[in-house]
């Protein structure tokens, strides 16, 4: 991969963004470790992979990438929000509720408040 620069990583990142669209998430994980590999501080293609992994059931990945990008971030209500559903669909339901509390503190958005259990439009 001599022939790699900032220009194809940039190129590969938007391409992984329009395959998880598309649907094809091990498409833009595969697009995206080359990405991270050559980027390890980019949080939003880790950001990006974690949703392919989420979107592909690989749910101890996807964790584990949404975890390295709230250590970088703690402050990011979607990560909060998307660690949460990660959680939620492996079965951890006190770590699920605590990330969506955390999401819905972050960033009030009707879904998050939904989700963390503070919807009190009834």
């Amino acid at each position: 991969m001599a022939d790699r620069n900032p220009e194809t990583h940039v190129i590969d990142f938007r391409a992984a963004e329009h395959l998880l669209a598309a649907r094809d998430p091990r498409g833009a994980v595969k697009l995206l470790d080359s990405v991270i590999a050559a980027h390890p501080e980019n949080t939003a293609a880790r950001l990006l992979r974690a949703r392919a992994f989420f979107a592909a059931a690989q749910l101890r990945p996807a964790q584990l990438e949404f975890e390295l990008v709230l250590e970088r971030e703690p402050d990011n209500a979607f990560a909060h929000f998307a660690l949460a559903r990660t959680f939620e669909r492996s079965g951890q339901t006190a770590q699920a509720t605590r990330h969506f509390r955390l999401a819905a503190a972050l960033d009030p958005k009707p879904e998050y408040l939904r989700a963390a259990g503070f919807d009190t439009g009834h």
